[in-house]
């Protein structure tokens, strides 16, 4: 007899919604938490940044009909939203904390590590389980040069009290353009440093040049095509980050963007045969370990598709379904991302590299909507969406730029999953006028082409 049903190493999206589902069909369940309650996104992640990202959209957009001669420009004091950030974010782990109790979920504080295929310790406490689900997320990349304890990561930067003058990223990434859009909003001296010649490279190069052309307008200076070599710090308390091309960038802030790492060390895996490899710990399509009782769920999961707090809670119902009984194997939907700079930049499905790769099976139609509908999109001129359509004149993919991407995208999604037709979508009525009513007519229109 084990003293739980269920142990879940790490208390993210990626465990506490199977947890929460267990307890329901009457499993006992165990969490356990070596930092803040609830993991990354609710504490110093997705959460943390959107809050502090979305006042700079009222100032984006405010600027927009300053051009137009209609809106006066706003202020953002970052201290005060910094002051209503902490007060806020901060009392999510407490309540998630009340949250488990109220279910009748244990959750154990301190570092969990395998000890055998049923036997987790914790500290100097060993506890028995059934079943064990490793969900210990990722964390932020250093990169490997002199200097580098110097560098701050996306964590610092959420909880930053006062804006540095001069701040200088290394990566050209999500969450580097993300940082920069609110910075240089705010009159920091943002330079980017990326090895690789373009910025996003996940995301098509035209739609990722907007941003890189808005950002630049603002202030913002990119270095392409250079790498970090060190990073020194001068008398006066400020750095020089120094490249392998003899670029030199004084600075009062050093963020450190190149990336994150799967959570794998220390946890007792190659004990027990269980593989990693550079993305994490590898499962198979129940997401099952090499050992059939241990499940990874989340980041911590070597995988291609998108590593998002969304597909983390979609494994963990799925891994919680699995216990309950479920024997299918785990099927993705379509899965939406979002760059949370201004403007946004949202993708779902198919991408537009793909579909052009494979013209036979999918056309390709491009959209620039905010020339079309300028009112709709609030001035935003740059806006544009691409449409991926399936030989069955069916949606299969999108990308869209612009100020509404974020939400738009889930309705694409929506559309995309249901595998919905203009004959099914003239069947509805929808709201009028509108970024949606807009987007909505010009997919009716591309899928009856």
């Amino acid at each position: 007899m084990y003293q739980y049903d269920v142990t879940f190493i790490g208390s993210g999206h990626a465990s506490w919604h199977a947890a929460i589902l267990l307890r329901k069909f009457g499993k006992k369940v165990a969490i356990i938490e070596s930092d803040l309650t609830a993991g990354t996104c609710t504490n110093y992640g997705c959460n943390a940044k959107f809050l502090l990202e979305s006042p700079f959209e009222y100032l984006d957009g405010l600027s927009r009909y300053e051009k137009a001669g209609i809106a006066t420009s706003g202020h953002i004091s970052w201290e005060k939203l910094m002051d209503y950030k902490k007060e806020e974010i901060n009392s999510y782990a407490p309540a998630m904390e009340q949250l488990f109790a109220a279910q009748g979920i244990d959750l154990i504080k301190g570092k969990g590590h395998l000890i055998d295929d049923h036997t987790v310790g914790v500290d100097k406490q060993e506890i028995t389980s059934d079943k064990i689900v490793i969900a210990t997320g990722q964390r932020s990349a250093r990169l490997n040069v002199p200097g580098n304890e110097q560098f701050h990561d996306s964590r610092d930067f959420l909880s930053l009290d006062k804006m540095p003058k001069r701040m200088t990223i290394i990566g050209a990434g999500i969450i580097s353009l993300e940082f920069a859009t609110m910075a240089t909003k705010l009159g920091t001296e943002v330079h980017i440093i990326e090895f690789g010649d373009r910025a996003l490279a996940a995301y098509p190069k035209d739609y990722v040049q907007t941003i890189v052309d808005t950002l630049t307008e603002e202030g913002t200076v990119f270095h392409f095509n250079e790498a970090v070599t060190q990073a020194t710090v001068l008398d006066d308390g400020s750095y020089v980050v120094k490249t392998d091309s003899g670029l030199t960038v004084e600075t009062d802030y050093i963020l450190d963007a190149t990336g994150r790492i799967a959570n794998t060390e220390d946890l007792g895996l190659e004990a027990l045969g269980i593989e990693t490899d550079r993305g994490g710990i590898v499962v198979n399509d129940h997401l099952q370990t090499a050992v059939p009782n241990i499940f990874a769920s989340g980041d911590v999961v070597s995988k291609k598709i998108p590593k998002l707090t969304p597909t983390a809670t979609f494994e963990s119902n799925y891994i919680a379904s699995v216990i309950l009984g479920n024997s299918d194997p785990i099927q993705y939907p379509a899965i939406p991302n979002v760059v949370f700079t201004m403007p946004r930049l949202s993708q779902v499905g198919v991408t537009n590299d793909e579909a052009k790769a494979h013209p036979d099976d999918y056309r390709v139609v491009d959209i620039p909507f905010g020339q079309q509908l300028k009112f709709q999109t609030k001035l935003e001129e740059n806006a544009k969406l691409t449409l991926v359509i399936g030989r069955d004149k069916t949606l299969k993919g999108a990308t869209m730029l612009g100020g509404e991407a974020g939400e738009m995208v889930n309705l694409l999604t929506l559309i995309i999953n249901q595998g919905l037709g203009a004959k099914e979508l003239n069947a509805m009525i929808f709201a009028f006028p509108g970024v949606s009513s807009g987007v909505l007519t010009s997919l009716i229109q591309a899928l009856n082409e």
